[in-house]
């Protein structure tokens, strides 16, 4: 299936990092968020990658275009320059940038690429943001079993903070770890169906217009997983990920031994 991933956001918690760095560029370990996003999704067969472009978007283009393999992988260096490769990241990957505007909704940017997915029953999308460890291959046969239109992670909230409840003069009766609490997120990691277009108007957002007319129809469905799962939103959760690289190979990271 194809990979549409939203690139095009403004990034604005993690401006304290870079304000030259599109957020789908923000390394973990030596590679950007959205290369370990795609490598994951390629290890499942999903090869074919539509980016959906704005803000950033030239920096984007430009680290594909300038691609060095030789980052993540081992090649040797002949008489002559000649650098052959163990192997290779992009040698079976297809990726179509399109500009999706810089101010455009979550929607609007899917609603910009509906051309690329003409022929396309279903398709998968992402945030571009976040990683997991989750087994797309029975993600997918599951909800095609199901024949929903739309599907997405429900995942516990990674944050520390505190679920504080009081009493009607305010004092303490209780405090949780989110969690530990039974609160869970849209953890994205989606999965849609060519019908997706007839519930998402120009300029909505996918979740809050497009989901809240499927929702009656039940077919919407929030599928929990409890494995790995982070997001970046901010320079701590950069940090995070990056210690976890450091001990060796990240949950994330199926492609690897």
């Amino acid at each position: 299936m194809k990979v549409v991933l939203f690139c095009g956001g403004l990034g604005t918690r993690l401006r304290d990092y870079s304000e030259r760095i599109p957020k789908p560029l923000v390394e973990i370990g030596s590679r950007p968020i959205l290369w370990h996003l795609m490598k994951y999704y390629a290890h499942y067969g999903h090869k074919d990658f539509i980016l959906c472009l704005g803000h950033g978007g030239n920096a984007i283009k430009n680290y594909f275009l300038n691609y060095d393999e030789s980052i993540s992988n081992d090649f040797k260096l002949e008489a002559g320059g000649k650098v052959e490769y163990v192997k290779r990241d992009l040698d079976d990957w297809r990726i179509t940038f399109v500009d999706t505007g810089q101010n455009s909704s979550i929607g609007e940017r899917l609603r910009q690429v509906k051309a690329h997915l003409e022929k396309e029953e279903l398709f998968l999308a992402n945030y571009a943001d976040g990683v997991s460890d989750l087994n797309l291959t029975q993600y997918v046969d599951s909800f095609v079993q199901r024949g929903k239109i739309a599907g997405f992670l429900s995942v516990r909230v990674p944050q520390s903070f505190h679920i504080v409840q009081a009493d009607a003069s305010n004092h303490v009766v209780e405090l949780q770890a989110v969690a530990d609490s039974p609160i869970r997120v849209n953890g994205g990691f989606f999965i849609l169906r060519r019908e997706i277009f007839d519930y998402l108007n120009p300029g909505e957002e996918l979740v809050v217009e497009a989901f809240q007319r499927l929702m009656p129809k039940r077919e919407v469905i929030a599928v929990p997983h409890d494995g790995f799962w982070r997001s970046m939103d901010t320079f701590k959760d950069k940090i995070q990920l990056d210690d976890i690289l450091a001990k060796g190979r990240g949950p994330w990271q199926v492609w690897l031994p």
